[in-house]
């Protein structure tokens, strides 16, 4: 193949926005207000009325927001937090930092995430809260995990690090991803659906106590400049990146409807070949397409990504290691076989909005010719 497919293209996104981006960010350096200005407070309000939420808090980033908003419930030592082991480590990272325990339930094949039907056997009298992350940008079981937080007492933080401006339908109606449980974590990491140009993540709750403490934990545990309640973080939103942030949220939808577009396309060429399992959408659900994964059956996986590169496709594996078999987790003993299973069957495909029907073409004749 004579030209390279990348993973991920930024620049038509880039390109469709560039004058009003640049023109934002000449705004911001001209104001000389770079720490939590106009801008951040803006976003902020736009974010809540994009989620239907009550509160957005702007924060450094998705693991920022993570940790943050456990704090804000008030977990900590002693404590257990349900959690899946197919995530990236900054799942079980932010509950071990703020010192409690996380405990890990085997996730659905089909789905990727957490199963719910197995968390009930996982509470225990320490347990505060369910921790569901919509991986790939496929919404979780969240009418399961929501029923089974509620009939124990448990809170729900929803990692959306990847399911920007997904949605699932729950008994009001449909509902944004975040905007389920308790507390919603965002990342704006440069490869996210919603992307900044630099680390950038948000906190979303309608609980108004959750959302002081985190404004609070932000600004290094002051609600009073220099008055300092908590030990808290410098964890505030970067002023240039919510103006980027800005320009991009009225367009995510368009975005979003892009990426089905291109995993539809995808799931229509690759749905014949017997070792590819497609992520097929789930009833429910919106899928947003974060990234587009399938499952490469029979142990051909590492071949098929091989031939793909010498092709001169793209190609990455989220994440190759659970949480329970890293060094950090391993001694905790656990046997999770289906995200065990994952790990060695998962390769993502390139996708971005805008991918063309051509490209999309190229890479799924190459994984038929992988064999």
């Amino acid at each position: 193949m004579s030209t390279r497919i990348p993973l991920l293209d930024l620049n038509p996104q880039v390109n469709s926005i560039w004058d009003e981006i640049t023109g934002s960010i000449q705004d911001v350096i001209r104001s000389g207000q770079f720490i939590m200005g106009p801008n951040v407070k803006a976003f902020e309000e736009e974010t809540a009325a994009y989620l239907g939420v009550k509160h957005a808090i702007g924060v450094n980033s998705g693991t920022d927001a993570l940790f943050i908003a456990l704090r804000a419930l008030g977990i900590g030592p002693g404590d257990e937090v349900i959690t899946t082991p197919f995530t990236f480590f900054a799942t079980g990272e932010a509950i071990s930092a703020v010192g409690a325990d996380p405990v890990f339930v085997d996730v659905n094949p089909a789905t990727f995430n957490l199963d719910s039907d197995l968390a009930e056997a996982a509470i225990t009298p320490r347990t505060k809260a369910i921790l569901p992350v919509h991986l790939y940008g496929q919404p979780a079981d969240m009418r399961g995990i929501v029923a089974l937080a509620k009939g124990h007492g448990l809170k729900v933080v929803e990692d959306v690090a990847q399911g920007f401006g997904g949605e699932c339908l729950m008994d009001d109606g449909w509902m944004k991803l975040g905007a389920i449980g308790d507390v919603g974590c965002y990342s704006f990491f440069p490869t996210k659906n919603l992307s900044a140009m630099g680390d950038a993540g948000m906190i979303a709750t309608n609980d108004d106590q959750a959302a002081e403490i985190a404004g609070m934990l932000r600004v290094h545990g002051s609600r009073k400049k220099y008055y300092n309640e908590e030990i808290g973080y410098n964890s505030r939103l970067d002023e240039i990146q919510a103006a980027i942030l800005r320009k991009k949220l009225p367009r995510l939808d368009t975005w979003n409807e892009g990426r089905r577009r291109v995993a539809e396309r995808y799931n229509e060429l690759l749905r014949d070949i017997p070792w590819v399992l497609t992520p097929d959408p789930v009833p429910g659900t919106r899928h947003v397409y974060c990234v587009y994964t399938v499952r490469v059956l029979d142990g051909k996986r590492d071949q098929v990504q091989k031939h793909l590169a010498e092709a001169g496709v793209s190609t990455m594996i989220y994440y190759p290691v659970p949480l329970h078999r890293l060094p950090v987790y391993s001694n905790l003993g656990y046997e999770l076989s289906v995200a065990d299973r994952l790990a060695g069957e998962v390769l993502s495909l390139p996708i971005w909005p805008e991918m063309s029907d051509d490209l999309i073409g190229a890479v799924c004749e190459s994984i038929k010719a992988a064999l």
